[in-house]
């Protein structure tokens, strides 16, 4: 559903962020959890209608019943046996059943259409932590690439340190410095190498299976252009729109309750036969057909109650749909303003790695020539990873 509005597809190769989303659709363990679920909501609708329909039932007995008994010559008591057999047939057609069954399909409809807008909403979190998961390796393995370069970059420069101390161009302190930079950049890397495996194990758990070959995605189309429009998209989010069908199924149930006490009618009809075999072969038939109609005049006062208990919960969740509201229109707003920070932040740090960048490579020309220690040095090459990091 969210897929093919999104106009994904899956390719025979590489490890997308497509194909991973089209896998996590699939095969994710809470989606196929929450569809299973919304497919047993849906059978509530069925079972509300069902109440519009007749109920049959046919019944039959057979048997032999062994009789002694004085009763007419006591001096000559008798045994007889009796062997009798009956079947019947019953029908009952609900006719009015004081608004229920209309009460009961309707709320089963909302319920459904909840159920389903929840299935939508937990189809986006799914999804966008499956987006999440891909991005976390994307960064944890630029992060460890940009730490072995850092080692290599590092070792370099400890063995011209190492040189130039054997010339007496710098100290053994400096030398020491080079060394401990080295032995930081082991453990940095060590460190970004169990980051990448523990976002590849998030990946494994929401995705279904572990990373492999992934591409950096290309820029994301479809965002909201204004807060505005980012605010007004919140109205359709799956969740409000999941309240709103909790709220109208709040109101049937009101409905619901108020049927116990209206008057039900019902048509009943029914037909049996019995045969027995004792002194002469006999046998009953009968066949009826009755209206019922049942007027409730005082059932404890537990109707009542529950027809208030109905009325505090459709008002509860009157609440709970304003707070989801509100909640979503502030999860746009946060994430408008997350998204623009970004933006903003991206084109700061690009500008960070060229300064950074350029500063580097002038500390190593002036440490050459003596004016900056390997300090420096070594502090402009952190400034840069921390840059690109």
């Amino acid at each position: 559903m969210i897929l093919a509005g999104m106009g994904l597809t899956v390719s025979g190769e590489a490890e997308t962020l497509e194909e991973a989303l089209v896998s996590t659709y699939t095969s994710n363990a809470t989606l196929l959890a929450q569809r299973a679920q919304t497919r047993a909501t849906d059978e509530q609708v069925p079972q509300a209608l069902a109440n519009w329909r007749p109920t049959v039932k046919l019944s039959a007995d057979a048997g032999e019943t062994q009789q002694n008994s004085n009763l007419f010559l006591p001096l000559q008591p008798y045994a007889e046996s009796l062997f009798a057999r009956d079947y019947g047939l019953t029908v009952s057609q609900p006719l009015y059943r004081g608004g229920r069954t209309d009460a009961q399909v309707e709320q089963a409809d909302a319920n459904v259409n909840a159920q389903r807008q929840q299935l939508a909403s937990t189809e986006q979190t799914v999804l966008l932590a499956a987006v999440t998961a891909y991005m976390d390796v994307l960064q944890d393995e630029a992060v460890v690439q940009l730490e072995k370069n850092d080692e290599q970059v590092l070792q370099r420069q400890l063995d011209s340190t190492n040189d130039r101390f054997r010339v007496g161009e710098v100290t053994r302190t400096d030398v020491a410095q080079a060394q401990a930079a080295l032995s930081g950049a082991h453990a940095a890397r060590r460190a970004a190498e169990a980051d990448l495996r523990s976002t590849a194990a998030a990946y494994v758990t929401v995705i279904g299976h572990p990373p492999r070959g992934l591409k950096e995605p290309g820029p994301v189309a479809g965002l909201p252009g204004t807060l505005a429009e980012a605010q007004a998209q919140a109205a359709r989010n799956p969740s409000v729109l999941a309240q709103h069908y909790a709220v109208e199924s709040a109101d049937h149930g009101v409905d619901l309750a108020e049927g116990e006490l209206l008057p039900q009618v019902s048509l009943n009809a029914s037909y049996g036969h019995e045969y027995e075999e004792f002194f002469s072969h006999s046998y009953v038939s009968d066949a009826q057909a009755l209206v019922n109609v049942t007027v409730p005049i005082y059932q404890q006062g537990a109707e009542y109650s529950r027809l208030r208990e109905q009325k505090h919960t459709a008002g509860e969740q009157r609440i709970k749909l304003d707070e989801t509201q509100r909640e979503a229109v502030e999860s746009s707003t946060r994430a408008w303003e997350t998204l623009q920070a970004a933006r903003a932040r991206m084109l700061s740090y690009r500008d960070q790695i060229k300064a950074s960048e350029t500063a580097l490579e002038g500390v190593k020309r002036e440490s050459l020539v003596g004016s900056r220690t390997v300090l420096d040095v070594l502090n402009a090459e952190q400034d840069l990873l921390n840059a690109r990091v």
